[in-house]
């Protein structure tokens, strides 16, 4: 066990963090209606999802200020919202990120593979096909786990194991599937001049575009590939230096209480494999001001790319498919 005192603490400190996460994301929605920006688009749906997940992983760590037990404790739906609700959130921002930066890819190609153009609406539903397969896998499989033990059964049983099995194959090879495609659309991405044009006007570079991107496919392919190891090797009822006293894997707290040395493995891991990753891509894709783009000083010229001079924070930028290598 730990002190009571250092529990608070860390309590204290992972609440102000997502807290912090949640109040910069509403302020970046709030800005989005304030620089006049187009309300549906990618940028906007990918920061409420942000929103979303940072609102109820810190509605998760308030419980732990006086109602441990409580949290523990969770009704079948409510532990799903609280637990596991905020992976599937994430791996919906992943499959979204695929998706914009996969069209971008194919606009800037259209120029000479106008052809492309064609896939866009087979992308867009295989990425909700994706989406909506690792919702119902993640739902239903945390369901027939708090469903078992509610039953009493022992968290060893194989009902159980087989069902957080089950959940740990098709969620994490999805999350490794998506990982790999963004990163082959990141790096064909940085070869394009015809797509470089839009990081440099939003004020970044391919580097820094490429260096965010390589943080958070290792980050979720670390994260995946750990959950697959230690569930196929170490199974929960047999001691492993990977065990914390729960199914070992590190997307969702299973089958036992969160508290004492487990409540903080728990949390560091949440910290660097949910938190980091989510507050790199968040603040990459921060709302800018929209006469942001100077000439002076290397800036890039508004005028050379007219008003498509932009790269999430356009006003106009979804409205139509317009061919993005008209700029190149």
């Amino acid at each position: 066990a730990i002190n009571p005192t250092l529990e608070l603490s860390l309590t204290a400190v992972y609440t102000v963090l997502y807290s912090f996460l949640f109040v910069f994301v509403y302020l970046q929605l709030w800005l989005i209606l304030h620089y006049g920006h187009k309300r549906f688009s990618y940028q906007s749906v990918f920061l409420f999802l942000c929103l979303l997940w940072a609102a109820l992983r810190t509605t998760l760590f308030s419980f732990y200020f006086k109602n441990v037990v409580q949290a523990n404790q969770l009704q079948p739906l409510a532990y799903w919202l609280l637990y596991c609700c905020p992976v599937c959130l994430q791996f919906f921002t992943l499959c979204l990120l695929n998706l914009y930066f996969t069209q971008v890819m194919f606009k800037a190609k259209a120029k000479y593979s106008p052809e492309l153009t064609k896939y866009k609406l087979p992308l867009r539903l295989f990425f909700l096909s994706l989406s909506v397969f690792f919702l119902v896998a993640n739902l239903t499989c945390a369901l027939l786990v708090q469903g078992a033990l509610m039953r009493s059964e022992s968290p060893s049983d194989g009902g159980i194991r087989h069902a957080v099995l089950a959940r740990v194959l098709i969620n994490d090879s999805l999350f490794v599937l998506c990982a790999v495609s963004l990163a082959v659309c990141i790096f064909k991405i940085a070869k394009m001049s015809s797509a470089n044009v839009y990081l440099e006007s939003k004020g970044t570079s391919v580097c820094q575009a490429t260096a965010i991107g390589a943080v958070v496919i290792l980050l979720y392919t670390s994260r995946a590939c750990y959950n697959l190891v230690v569930v196929s090797l170490f199974p929960a009822d047999r001691p492993s230096p990977f065990n914390y006293s729960w199914y070992s894997v590190s997307d969702q707290a299973d089958v036992q209480e969160v508290s004492g040395q487990t409540y903080i493995v728990f949390g560091v891991i949440l910290f660097f494999w949910e938190l980091l990753p989510t507050s790199l891509v968040v603040v990459f894709f921060r709302v800018q001001r929209p006469n942001q783009n100077l000439a002076p000083g290397g800036m890039i010229n508004s005028h050379s790319f007219s008003s498509r001079a932009y790269f999430f924070d356009n006003p106009r930028r979804y409205d139509s498919d317009d061919d993005l290598s008209r700029n190149s």
